[in-house]
């Protein structure tokens, strides 16, 4: 029970606090996307360049870590995918977009949040080494498998150029790339820039929880609640526990098996929402999915942070 009070409920306090601000009407849907917006191009980048530019790979580049956490990923997205078309009968794109809802957990906002809360700053290494590659990773999947049934005759040799175009205009990606080219060339920011840089990557947490729980209040609970239950079930059950078992198998340390299973164990974020709209498909289920299981969430954790070592 201290856990919950002492390190879920502060992060889901800031949610609730953005979404009691947008249902009383005292920011209007244009300013709090606009305070989504700059987390999302503007200071979750620079939360990510910082990360990635000072990230000591030789010291903490694990890869079991990305193969616990994963597989896992791919998995949901599979399983979201086939359940999504043979058993609740979506057409593909429907189910490419439920099977992404699958594969997106919420690393950044609340999987860094509720994992610094409970072991501390030191304790995210792995999960910014998860982040890393995990907007390139889910992207990267979700558009090749959304751009193949969409295809329809469109000649195969287009398709690596439609993904590439598609994931280098997501601003988060362009962080971590600019982040590791830093990193890999071992020139130093001047202090300035980096000063400026860590000013706006301080901003990201509080202000994206914020806004998150301003959009979540536009989700009303509405229709497919069979898929969206699935939904819920496999992210917050199937993806952490297969983490935890793939961290077990691998044998990786007791933080990185920690920030595995957690980040697993996180809603789906935004970005499912954002990519569902993109594409104009499964936006109800993906919208209200983000809102139940952030919600059922609150819970969830708690139970994976009481078992976790």
């Amino acid at each position: 029970m201290q856990a919950l009070i002492d390190v879920i409920l502060p992060v889901f306090l800031v949610i609730a606090a953005g979404y009691g601000v947008a249902w009383r009407g005292w920011m209007s849907e244009a300013a709090i996307d606009g305070v989504m917006a700059f987390t999302q191009t503007v200071a979750a980048p620079a939360l990510l360049f910082l990360a990635i530019s000072t990230l000591h790979l030789e010291a903490h580049f694990d890869p079991w870590v990305l193969v616990s956490f994963y597989t896992g990923s791919i998995t949901c997205f599979v399983v979201g995918l086939l359940t999504a078309h043979h058993v609740f009968h979506r057409d593909w794109e429907d189910s490419v977009a439920i099977g992404f809802t699958c594969l997106f957990a919420n690393s950044l906002l609340l999987g860094l949040s509720i994992t610094e809360r409970a072991y501390g700053v030191d304790a995210l290494q792995a999960n910014y080494l998860i982040i890393a590659l995990h907007s390139p990773i889910c992207y990267g999947i979700g558009i090749t498998a959304m751009e193949i049934v969409r295809a329809k005759g469109t000649p195969a040799r287009h398709l690596p150029f439609k993904v590439l175009r598609a994931m280098f205009r997501n601003a988060l990606v362009i962080g971590i790339v600019l982040g590791a080219l830093v990193n890999l060339s071992g020139l130093p920011l001047p202090k300035p820039a980096s000063d400026a840089v860590a000013m706006l990557a301080r901003t990201t947490l509080p202000a994206a929880l914020f806004a998150m729980g301003g959009v979540l209040f536009r989700y009303r609970p509405e229709g497919d609640g069979r898929v969206i239950a699935f939904v819920c079930a496999v992210t917050l059950l199937l993806h952490p526990a297969i983490a935890w078992t793939m961290g077990k198998l691998t044998g990786i340390s007791t933080e990185a098996f920690r920030s595995a299973v957690l980040t697993a164990a996180m809603a789906p974020g935004i970005n499912a929402y954002v990519f569902a709209n993109m594409y104009g498909r499964a936006k109800r289920v993906a919208a209200t999915s983000i809102l139940l299981s952030t919600s059922l969430s609150i819970l969830t954790v708690w139970l994976w942070l009481t078992a976790l070592p």
